[in-house]
C-alpha cells in the first residue's frame, strides 16, 4: 500500500512537472527560433523582437512578454520570437546567445532586428508589456496595438474618427465592412465584428457613445462575471481604446 501511494505521488509530480514545462515552454503566436531557422525567418520581417531566455521560461517577465506576443499578432510587419538557450547537456542555441553577446546572467535579453540595419537594438527599459511596445515602436515604427485589436481596423478607425464628415464615415464604415469579410478565422472575424458594431454606433450616437461604452464596459468587468467573459470585456475596452487614440 505505501509503495503503492509513493508511486501515486511521484506520478503526480512528474505530471505536475511536465504541465508546467508545457506551460512555459512558448508564448501563444511567439515564433520559437533555433540555430537553423534564426537566419531564414529574421530577414522576412520588417522588425524582429527576440528574447533569449531559458529553455524553458517563466514567471512574471515572460508574462508580460507573452502580452506582448499577443499584441503582435495584428502585425504582419513584427514577428515576436524567442530563443530558448541551454546551458547544459547538447547546449541548444548557446551558439547564438555567444554571437549576439548574451550571457545566461541577462536572461531574459531583448533585441530588436530592424530590416536595413546591421545590428540589433537592446531593450533596457523595465520590463513589461508596455514598454516593450513602445521600444518597437520607437526604433522601428512598425503598428502594434492592444492585445486583440486589428491593424487594418485601426488604421481605418484613425480616419474614422478623425473626420467629421458624414459621407467619408460612411464611407471608411464601408472599408471596414469589406475588411471584415477577409478575414478567415473565427476569433478575428468576432474582433473585426465588434469594430464594425462600435463604428455603426458612432454613426448613429456620435463619438460620445465611445467614453459611455468605455465606462459600461469596465462597470461590467469591475462586477462578477467568469474570467472567459472578462477577457472577452477586455477585447472590447482595448478596441475602444483604439477608437480613443489618446489612450495609446
Amino acid at each position: 500500500m505505501a509503495q503503492h501511494t509513493c508511486n501515486t505521488l511521484l506520478w503526480l509530480v512528474a505530471l505536475a512537472l511536465v504541465m508546467h514545462l508545457a506551460g512555459a515552454m512558448n508564448a501563444k503566436g511567439c515564433t520559437p527560433l533555433d540555430s537553423w531557422t534564426f537566419d531564414k525567418i529574421i530577414p522576412k520581417f520588417h522588425a524582429a523582437v527576440v528574447k533569449f531566455d531559458i529553455a524553458y521560461p517563466y514567471g512574471k517577465k515572460h508574462e508580460e512578454y507573452t502580452k506582448l506576443s499577443a499584441a503582435g499578432r495584428g502585425s504582419p510587419e513584427l514577428l515576436v520570437a524567442e530563443v530558448g538557450v541551454k546551458d547544459y547537456g547538447d547546449m541548444e542555441n548557446m551558439d547564438l546567445a555567444e554571437r549576439f553577446g548574451v550571457v545566461k546572467d541577462d536572461f531574459p535579453k531583448v533585441k530588436l532586428f530592424v530590416s536595413g540595419k546591421d545590428d540589433p537594438i537592446d531593450f533596457d527599459g523595465e520590463f513589461n508589456s508596455e514598454e516593450l511596445k513602445k521600444f518597437i515602436r520607437r526604433h522601428s515604427e512598425v503598428y502594434i496595438g492592444l492585445e486583440g485589436c486589428l491593424e487594418a481596423f485601426d488604421r481605418i478607425v484613425d480616419r474614422f474618427m478623425i473626420t467629421e464628415n458624414l459621407s467619408d464615415k460612411k464611407a471608411l464604415l464601408r472599408k471596414a465592412e469589406d475588411e471584415w469579410d477577409k478575414f478567415k478565422s473565427p476569433s478575428d472575424q468576432q474582433i473585426a465584428e465588434t469594430y464594425v458594431k462600435i463604428m455603426r454606433k458612432v454613426l448613429e450616437r456620435g463619438g460620445d457613445f465611445i467614453a459611455h461604452e468605455k465606462t459600461r464596459v469596465e462597470g461590467l468587468m469591475n462586477g462578477r462575471i467568469t474570467k472567459e467573459k472578462k477577457e472577452e470585456m477586455q477585447g472590447r475596452l482595448n478596441i475602444l481604446k483604439s477608437f480613443a487614440r489618446d489612450e495609446l
